[in-house]
């Protein structure tokens, strides 16, 4: 078995050998054998605990989803040796390379987890599960089931990150010759169609809602993985993926070929009906849209402006599918809240950052794009003007902003902490006395104090803090830490509303009525009522094309900042567009209004067609003769 171990962490596939520490973390006393590794149901458990050891982590710069986009910018002065290293800092700047690929989910390096050990101890614990000899069948079939599904993310994981991936059905014997070892890299139908098969072969085996919300968090329930195969089938539906002529030069030593070049409109009638499930199941299992309930007196202006955060940081809010229960959200809130007095200079970070181009995403108050509004002042949004007393409870009366911060819907000032707006919570509970965010240097409070901890953009990331947390200029303390979403409710009504718009000739209600939902608790009306009487193109919403480009744009909103933007562009095909638009910002260095709202650009390295899906590292391609290296690499 020790021999075993050793093989599997130098072969193909398998992290270094640092990598191997996981995998003994299943054996107690440091014995290896699977006898003892599942001689009972507690040695299981923990057998189970290590397969879920390797979630990437959402919401931390060591996920690319979070960092690697256009939404979130970091600081440029964070490079502080091994320990605050910023992986994300050197893609974002420099780019990737095949010598050690940075967020190397393949390879266990630069930020990334290893995945295939991961997946390996999964396939360990479905094959041994049984071995213990207390753990009765239906408990066993429930952990193996989660097993499986745990196994699936993985394989979807890596497959979004470098598009055709080997698929591992079982762990190779330790007799395997040179040949077995060799393995190809499978067609992304093969990929899409093996991870389908192991989320309908665990449904069955998991319960609806965990049994103890604390200390089984995070657990794999059946709302979990319809979720997850409606997002499995949603991305293979997408253009990416279905029928990308980009990649047609992908034909591996078999003339096999990983892609291909004819698009399936099944897969978006296949995507619908996942996703429709996924929705079916999440009801029954008494999951629906959050509204956040306070014992505050407060209005339902700044009601909704509090609730944005609070679908992400209310940890047990009715809206979460899945999330990472072991996630550190008191990391999170310091580096992206603002020093909103002078005692909190020691105790923020201000690292990440939202970018301009976030600020202009979001809708106006009438729940349609700021650059459609017939009643908006597109053109001037970025001159000076005074805010109007109407505007109270999202920005300071009388304080000069810019155009481009009045009139925008609640999700707005929800999302981001805005110069001239207001902060409500971290100890200031009055919405008549909330924290003024006034982000100039000199005798602003949130200027630029020494060359770290300040905004690079002249913005905050409000969404991603709980607002009963406080801090003080010694220390912080968290109310109610919170775990990471990685699925929650509003995503499936999003994915379910693409799907069945891309799968019909037309729209049709239900394409409304998902999207309608999430609007109303943002304060809006609906589709077709706010484009009829606001919108230029008050026929949009009646086209395909036309509600492909409102969905988009509504799932960029909603999930802003929840590390969903980076890879749905990759997968609509427009990340080489939007990762190459500039990064944007004010003059964090004005001391007037005039001064300040200058737009600075930031530099980033050019995003190529190459750059869509990660290098394998070279090594790993002189070894393994049959592994096809990604285009441009």
């Amino acid at each position: 078995m020790r021999n075993y171990i050793i093989w599997i962490c130098s072969c193909l596939l398998f992290v270094p050998i640092i990598g191997c520490q996981n995998y003994l973390d299943v054996v107690p006393d440091n014995i290896a054998t699977l006898e003892h590794a599942y001689k009972d149901r507690v040695s299981a458990q923990r057998a189970l605990a290590t397969c879920y050891n390797q979630l990437p982590r959402t919401g931390t710069r060591f996920e690319p989803g979070f960092t690697m986009g256009d939404d979130i910018w970091i600081h440029q002065f964070l490079d502080r040796g091994d320990q605050w290293r910023q992986f994300y800092r050197e893609l974002a700047v420099n780019g990737n390379n095949v010598n050690r690929p940075i967020y190397s989910y393949w390879h266990n390096i630069e930020g990334g987890n290893g995945l295939w050990l991961a997946i390996r101890d999964c396939n360990t614990f479905i094959a041994n599960a049984h071995k213990a000899r207390d753990l009765d069948s239906q408990e066993r079939n429930q952990w193996i089931a989660e097993a499986k599904v745990l196994k699936a993310w993985y394989h979807f994981y890596l497959m979004r990150m470098y598009g055709p991936i080997p698929i591992a059905k079982e762990n190779l014997p330790v007799s395997a010759d040179k040949e077995q070892v060799m393995l190809f890299r499978e067609p992304i139908d093969d990929v899409v169609n093996y991870i389908v098969q192991l989320l309908d072969e665990a449904k069955d085996d998991l319960p609806l809602n965990v049994n103890n919300v604390i200390a089984d968090a995070g657990r794999i329930t059946r709302p979990i993985a319809a979720a997850i195969k409606a997002r499995v089938l949603v991305t293979a539906a997408s253009p990416l993926f279905n029928g990308n002529m980009d990649y047609n030069t992908m034909i591996d030593k078999r003339g096999i070929a990983l892609f291909s070049g004819v698009e399936s409109p099944q897969k978006w009638v296949l995507a619908a009906e996942a996703a429709k499930e996924a929705i079916d199941i999440s009801h029954q299992a008494g999951i629906k849209l959050y509204r956040h309930q306070t014992t505050f007196n407060i209005n339902d202006s700044t009601l909704r402006v509090v609730q944005t955060g609070q679908i992400v940081a209310d940890k047990f809010n009715e809206e979460r599918i899945w999330s990472l229960s072991d996630f550190s959200s008191r990391t999170l809130e310091l580096a992206t809240l603002p020093r909103l007095h002078s005692d909190h200079q020691n105790v923020v970070y201000q690292w990440y950052v939202p970018t301009l181009k976030m600020a202009e995403l979001f809708y106006s108050n009438h729940g349609v794009p700021i650059e459609e509004d017939i009643d908006y002042n597109y053109v001037d949004r970025r001159q000076l003007s005074p805010v109007p007393q109407d505007h109270k409870y999202y920005m300071q009366p009388g304080y000069m902003t810019i155009g481009l911060h009045l009139n925008r819907e609640a999700r707005f000032y929800g999302s981001l902490g805005v110069d001239g707006g207001w902060w409500f919570g971290l100890g200031r509970y009055n919405q008549n006395d909330q924290y003024p965010t006034n982000f100039m240097k000199g005798s602003m409070t949130g200027g630029m104090i020494g060359n770290q901890r300040y905004t690079t953009t002249g913005y905050y990331i409000k969404k991603l803090s709980n607002y009963l947390s406080a801090y003080t200029g010694k220390d912080a303390y968290v109310e109610k830490r919170f775990d990471f979403p990685l699925f929650r409710l509003a995503d499936l009504y999003l994915l379910y509303a693409e799907a069945l718009n891309e799968s019909l000739a037309t729209p049709t209600e239900d394409v409304y009525k998902y999207l309608d939902m999430i609007r109303e608790r943002a304060g809006l009306t609906g589709i077709k009522d706010s484009w009829s009487q606001y919108s230029k193109f008050p026929e949009k919403p009646n086209t395909k094309l036309g509600m492909r480009e409102i969905i988009r744009r509504e799932r960029n909103i909603e999930l802003a900042f929840e590390g969903h933007r980076f890879w749905d562009l990759r997968r609509w095909k427009l990340a080489v567009e939007y990762f190459n638009q500039p990064v944007q910002g004010w003059n964090i260095q004005g001391d007037s209004p005039q001064e300040f709202y200058q737009v600075v650009t930031h530099s980033r390295s050019q995003y190529t067609q190459k750059d869509i899906f990660w290098p394998i590292m070279q090594d790993e391609i002189l070894r393994n003769r049959n592994l096809l290296q990604n285009p441009g690499w």
